[in-house]
């Protein structure tokens, strides 16, 4: 790695990342709206619990097994970065497939969703509240798991404008949703009385599932924008027999490929909906201070995750354009440590807004002191671990654009639930420390993984380097 390599790779990587922080931000303000909103009705704790609950547990499954679709981002990026406009066609057409197919697996699993929600052992009253907000979740998970997919192709093409586009304005969509559904109305047109009845927490849910379904509509558009202005191809793929056959042996690259991205997604997701529901056990007071620390860590997180997401495109272009003869392998090297340098740097930033604003950051949730005093325990603690968190996503997204989609998964199944989850459990438990206890579980992991994931991808380079 050098300086001026960095210099050279890091503008055109924060100008594909700009528009898709601000995409990523637009996604988890959708959270934020979401829980703000819910945190203004009356005994905001239980109703919060519940939708932590719902939320956390619909999460683990939808992004854990539709992270099998982030395996486009390897092979769509390589494509365009070779050039091989075709092929980055029919990676898409292949993963709408595995999305279509993917959406009805998970529909099933979520089938039994209210069953295993009714057995927990959590306060009665959250769970009458979580139960149907899980169901009305439910409805959002195909159109999710297509956005996923589209999103891959646009992004790899370098239009990450419209992604933007379409989860900024989302929120729009998620907020009437909420105003609506939420808390209730009723008007009177023509001596006629339309009410609409206060859903509370389904009425969120489902404002969510309609704001996912706005996402796949607007990313349809914009590829087919993309398509006319820039001669793509991708609408005569569609209409030719031959380049729209489906092939299984692409269906199980694809899935090869993709499945360790979402088996890490998936085992890093679900250490915290095994964290939320310990934490259920505390209460609905714990559980709604746990539920506001989480949404801020959250957000800070989709920052790096942009960023993750725009190094895996240009470490993947990078090596397309290697493997044509058109590019060093160190221009690979330096669009990954920019990428993770860049991530690191922002979540600095957090980690000291953290330190100085806790309580001031917990009333953008609720008013209700005594969530704000369960909040401010874990924000602190979220501090913590900011930097190292914004150093292993990053690394993943270089990896992943390398083609490595197991190393972060190895990495997350061992940090997070042989070392961090048990030291959580025995902080919170045996310790008395409660949800902190599980916290400071969780810091341990991240700095671990950080460590862990930088070792790998540091001989990733080192490999590189011996190309050439």
């Amino acid at each position: 790695m050098r300086p001026a390599d960095i210099r050279q790779e890091l503008p055109p990587l924060l100008r594909l990342a700009a528009p898709l922080i601000a995409g990523e931000l637009g996604w988890v303000s959708m959270s934020v709206v979401d829980t703000s909103m819910v945190g203004r009705l009356p005994h905001s704790a239980v109703p919060m619990a519940a939708a932590a609950l719902a939320q956390v547990i619909f999460n683990t499954f939808a992004f854990g097994v539709g992270g099998v679709l982030l395996g486009l981002d390897t092979l769509i990026s390589q494509a365009f970065g070779a050039r091989e406009i075709h092929s980055a066609n029919r990676w898409l057409l292949h993963g709408i497939v595995l999305a279509l197919g993917l959406g009805l697996l998970l529909l099933g699993v979520f089938a039994f969703g209210p069953a295993v929600l009714s057995r927990m052992p959590v306060d009665r009253r959250v769970l009458a509240q979580a139960v149907p907000a899980l169901y009305g979740l439910d409805w959002g998970v195909v159109p999710l798991l297509l956005y996923f997919t589209l999103r891959r192709y646009l992004q790899a093409a370098h239009h990450a404008k419209p992604i933007a586009f379409a989860l900024i304005s989302a929120n729009l969509v998620n907020f009437a949703g909420d105003w609506l559904l939420i808390y209730g109305h009723h008007w009177t047109i023509a001596g006629h009385t339309l009410a609409i009845p206060a859903w509370q927490v389904v009425g969120s849910a489902w404002a969510t599932s309609f704001a996912r379904l706005y996402l796949m509509a607007v990313l349809v558009v914009a590829i087919w924008l993309a398509d006319r202005r820039h001669s793509y191809g991708l609408l005569a793929a569609v209409r030719s027999h031959t380049s729209r056959r489906i092939e299984l042996q692409h269906l199980r690259q694809l899935f090869r490929l993709g499945a360790p991205a979402g088996a890490q997604i998936f085992v890093e997701i679900a250490v915290f909906a095994t964290v939320t529901s310990l934490i259920a056990t505390l209460g609905a007071l714990p559980l709604a201070g746990h539920e506001v620390a989480l949404q801020l860590a959250s957000t800070t997180f989709m920052v790096p995750y942009a960023i993750s997401s725009a190094t895996a495109v240009r470490v993947g272009h990078a090596l397309g354009r290697v493997q044509t003869g058109h590019a060093h392998p160190r221009i690979a090297s330096a669009a990954g440590w920019s990428g993770i340098l860049a991530g690191a740097a922002f979540m600095l930033l957090a980690a000291v807004t953290f330190l100085t604003i806790p309580a001031r950051l917990s009333r953008i949730f609720t008013p209700d002191h005594g969530v704000i005093a369960a909040a401010v325990p874990l924000i602190l603690i979220a501090a913590g671990f900011q930097f190292f968190d914004g150093i292993q996503t990053t690394v993943t997204g270089a990896l992943r654009g390398a083609g490595n989609t197991t190393a972060a998964f190895y990495t997350h199944l061992i940090c997070y639930w042989v070392a961090g989850l048990p030291l959580g459990m025995l902080l919170c438990f045996h310790l008395h420390l409660g949800a902190a206890g599980l916290w400071l579980g969780l810091m341990t992991a991240l700095i671990g993984a950080a460590f862990a994931l930088l070792t790998v991808w540091r001989r990733t380079t080192n490999r590189l380097a011996s190309t050439t």
